[in-house]
């Protein structure tokens, strides 16, 4: 089952991702997360807001990403600006990973795909597409469908799609625009970074156990 929700124990236990916490604050609201993980990485999706990591201080805005990786420090949020949604995700992932960031998907009329033809019903320009990695994709806004290992998922706020290594996954449909973080942790096999499509870079192979 590669959808899951926040808090301790719910990830896969192939998951290098080992918990995520969506936080929603108000201009006068602080909040501190407490460390969870080897590695943390913070990702603010909207609006804006002041973070304080040991002694430093930084101003987090839309898109901007922050990555903790030292030993007994943690992420304190100290001032709200703008009305803000921060991602946080702790776990154990390498030092050479892939991208990460935000991602929207909306249904068009539209008919390019650089991922090639599936076969199922699509209403969006979303390529499927595989990695030489695991990816996560965190739901913060919308509704739609997920495919991943060949399955559909009916996903929205607050759910985690995590797709092992190897395997095509898709975002094919929507019931409303989504706005997600995506993540891909530690690259493996032949270290290639971004989509990889069957027709372009070859026949995919999965790493089965990560289901």
């Amino acid at each position: 089952m590669p959808v899951f929700r926040s808090g301790k124990g719910q990830a896969p236990a192939w998951c290098e991702l080992e918990q995520f916490d969506i936080v929603r604050l108000q201009p006068g609201q602080t909040h501190s997360f407490t460390r969870e993980g080897r590695k943390e990485k913070l990702i603010a999706a909207k609006g804006k807001c002041k973070v304080r990591i040991g002694r430093e201080e930084k101003m987090l805005e839309h898109g901007t990403i922050v990555d903790l990786t030292e030993p007994g420090l943690n992420f304190e949020v100290t001032e709200v600006a703008e009305p803000v949604i921060l991602t946080r995700m702790a776990g154990h992932w390498g030092d050479q990973v892939g991208g990460s960031g935000l991602f929207s998907v909306v249904n068009t009329d539209k008919t390019d795909n650089p991922g090639g033809p599936v076969r199922y019903e699509k209403t969006t320009t979303f390529d499927a597409h595989y990695h030489d990695c695991d990816e996560y994709w965190i739901l913060l806004e919308g509704r739609g469908e997920a495919v991943s290992e060949g399955k559909h998922y009916q996903v929205g706020p607050g759910d985690c799609v995590a797709t092992g290594r190897g395997f095509l996954h898709d975002f094919p449909k929507v019931e409303e625009p989504v706005l997600a973080v995506y993540f891909e942790t530690t690259i493996e096999g032949e270290k290639r970074l971004g989509h990889l499509w069957p027709h372009t870079h070859g026949t995919p192979r999965p790493v089965a156990e990560r289901v």
